[in-house]
């Protein structure tokens, strides 16, 4: 039996060094966690609407769920992009445009997926609780999220720290 050809760049090759490899592992260790995430709040909203109580639920609230299931799809399809993307690439050619462009696609997942969470903290809680509370409970969370997320990071970012 003859061997295959060995690809013309080979994807184990040092391209730009280790540290760009390292970054990358990184990148896609962070990927999985989320695009894990973004599964499973994802697969909960696919089925709400199925459920038998969701016809009860206002107008109002349905266009929440439908806000809030927008975005989870679109932070599931922007997560899931790198991994789709480096498996059509293989061989990787150029390692270090493809970490960019998988940093920046990550990144603009995160909005979606920060709007998802706040919103259907909102669902989840006036529902249980009442609208009031659902309010104050997704104000909480996009502060969290905002600090978390986006203040902290970027401004240590910013501070070179």
């Amino acid at each position: 039996m003859d061997a295959l050809p060995a690809p013309a760049h080979d994807e184990d090759a040092p391209q730009g060094g280790q540290m760009i490899r390292s970054e990358l592992d990184e990148l896609l260790q962070e990927q999985r966690i989320l695009l894990q995430g973004s599964q499973v709040l994802t697969a909960f909203l696919i089925i709400l609407p199925f459920q038998q109580g969701f016809t009860k639920i206002d107008q109002g609230e349905k266009s929440i769920y439908l806000i809030t299931f927008i975005c989870a799809l679109v932070s599931l399809i922007l997560f899931a992009a790198p991994a789709a993307q480096h498996r059509l690439e293989r061989p990787l050619r150029d390692r270090a445009r493809f970490k960019r462009e998988a940093t920046h696609t990550l990144i603009a997942g995160l909005v979606p997926l920060s709007v998802a969470l706040i919103l259907v903290a909102k669902l989840i809680v006036g529902e249980v609780v009442d609208q009031r509370a659902g309010t104050a409970i997704a104000v909480g969370v996009a502060l969290i999220l905002g600090a978390l997320w986006w203040a902290l990071p970027l401004a240590r970012k910013a501070k070179g720290d």
